[in-house]
C-alpha cells in the first residue's frame, strides 16, 4: 500500500482470524475501513501465521479455534508484541472458571461448578447444561434432563483432558441473551441471542466453518440493569486482573434476566462477535469509529501513534 505520508511512522496492525475464518466471519467487515480512516492501515490474518509476529499490534477478533490449539494459542499471545485484549487477559478468559473468580467478587453468575479430569461429578436435580470449561461457539455444550446422561456427557470431555462445567439451566434462556458491547470500558451498543441449545441431549448446529453454533441475533435496547451488571462485571475482571478497565479495547457481557435479578453468563474478552451487522448503517459507522478511536488511544499509550515520527 502506498502511504501518503510515508515519512511519518505508520503502525502495522492486524486483525487476527483462525484458518477456517482468515478474514473473519463477515461481521467486522468495516473496521479495516473504519481504522483506515483515522489513518491506522490494518490487515487480515489467520492468528498462526508467521506474520503476526512482525506486526505492531494483534487485535483478536476471530481466533475460534482456540479451545483445540490452546496452549499453542497461549503461546502465541505471549510472543506477538503487543495484544489487545492483552495476552494476561486471554489466559485468564479462554478458561470459564473465571466465572468463579467474578462470583467471589460479588458478580451474579449463574452457578457454576468445575470438574477436572479424575474429580467425581455431580449432576444437581433438575434440567442442567454441560460444556467444556475451555470452549467456543458453544461447541461440546449439551443441555440434559437425565442425570446419568449429563454425567457420561462430563465424564466423556474429562476423559478428553477436559475441565467440565455444570450449571443448571435456566428457563429463562428461552427469552434469549442480551450481549452487552464495550469499547474502553463504555457502553457501545447490544443485541439479544436467541436460545441456541437444542431440546436436552441435542447438539446445536454449527456453521459451515465449524467453528461456532448457528445464532440468531437482534437488535437490543437493554434496561438499565443489564447494563449495571456488565460495567459491574467490567470492573471486576479489571481489578482482578490489575488493569484499568479502558485497558479492555472491547468486551462482550452476556446476561440473562431483566433488571430484576439479572445474572451474568460469560464475559467475553477474546474473540466475541461484537454483531456489527445488526445496526443500521448510520449507527454502525459510528460505533466502527469508536472502536477505531479506541485502537488509536491504545497505539499512543504503547508509544505507537499514527503520527509519530519516532519508529520503534
Amino acid at each position: 500500500m502506498r502511504l501518503a505520508r510515508p515519512d511519518l511512522y505508520h503502525p502495522r496492525i492486524v486483525l487476527a482470524g483462525c484458518p477456517a475464518l482468515p478474514d473473519g466471519d463477515g461481521d467486522d467487515d468495516g473496521l479495516v475501513r473504519a481504522l483506515r480512516g483515522r489513518g491506522l492501515h490494518a490487515r487480515w490474518l489467520s492468528w498462526d501465521d508467521p506474520a503476526t509476529l512482525d506486526a505492531d499490534l494483534v487485535i483478536l477478533r476471530a481466533t475460534w479455534d482456540y479451545a483445540d490449539r490452546l496452549d499453542e494459542f497461549l503461546r502465541w499471545s505471549t510472543r506477538v508484541k503487543r495484544l489487545l485484549n492483552p495476552a494476561a487477559v486471554v489466559a485468564w478468559n479462554t478458561d470459564k472458571r473465571y466465572l468463579a473468580d467474578l462470583a467471589a467478587a460479588g458478580i451474579p453468575t449463574v452457578p457454576s461448578a468445575f470438574y477436572p479430569p479424575g474429580r467425581s461429578v455431580r449432576i444437581p436435580d433438575g434440567e442442567v447444561v454441560v460444556k467444556p470449561a475451555v470452549g467456543a461457539g458453544s461447541r461440546g455444550t449439551l443441555r440434559f434432563d437425565d442425570a446419568a446422561a449429563a454425567r457420561a456427557h462430563a465424564e466423556a470431555l474429562q476423559s478428553a483432558g477436559h475441565t467440565a462445567l455444570v450449571q443448571p439451566y435456566d428457563s429463562r434462556v428461552a427469552d434469549g441473551e442480551t450481549a452487552l458491547v464495550f469499547l474502553r470500558g463504555e457502553q457501545s451498543h447490544a443485541f439479544t441471542k436467541a436460545p441456541m441449545l437444542p431440546a436436552p441431549g441435542e447438539a446445536p448446529a454449527l456453521d459451515e466453518s465449524g467453528t461456532f453454533a448457528t445464532e440468531s441475533l437482534t437488535v437490543a435496547d437493554p434496561d438499565l440493569g443489564l447494563w449495571d451488571l456488565g460495567h459491574a462485571a467490567l470492573a471486576a475482571a479489571a481489578t482482578h486482573l490489575q488493569l484499568d478497565v479502558s485497558d479492555l479495547l472491547y468486551a462482550r457481557v452476556d446476561v440473562l434476566g431483566s433488571q430484576n435479578a439479572p445474572v451474568l453468563l460469560e464475559l467475553e474478552l477474546v474473540e466475541p462477535s461484537l454483531g456489527w451487522r445488526l445496526l443500521d448503517d448510520t449507527t454502525r459507522t459510528a460505533q466502527q469509529r469508536l472502536f477505531a478511536l479506541a485502537v488509536e488511544s491504545a497505539l499512543e499509550r504503547f508509544g505507537l501513534g499514527p503520527l509519530s515520527h519516532r519508529r520503534p
